[in-house]
């Protein structure tokens, strides 16, 4: 009965590395199809404009706040 359990634990740890193995293989596949939608994302022309809008907002955010504070209280 002894032996029988030490083969158990090895099916169990080969099973376990096969599930990791896929789950990496899951996860690189993943990565990839996301990288490609984001790439023809980027080349159509809602990705242009996206890109264009958040430039413009980084350009407008940079200027607005020169080093005064965002609210001015004052005492009466």
């Amino acid at each position: 009965m002894g032996c029988f359990s030490c083969f158990d634990g090895t099916q169990k740890q080969q099973r376990k590395e096969e599930e990791r193995q896929a789950s990496a293989e899951a996860r690189a596949r993943a990565a990839e199809a996301a990288m490609r939608r984001k790439e023809q994302f980027d080349k159509s022309a809602a990705g242009r404009a996206a890109q264009a809008q958040l430039q413009q907002m980084a350009k407008q955010s940079a200027n607005t706040n020169k080093g005064e504070p965002v609210l001015k209280w004052q005492m009466t």
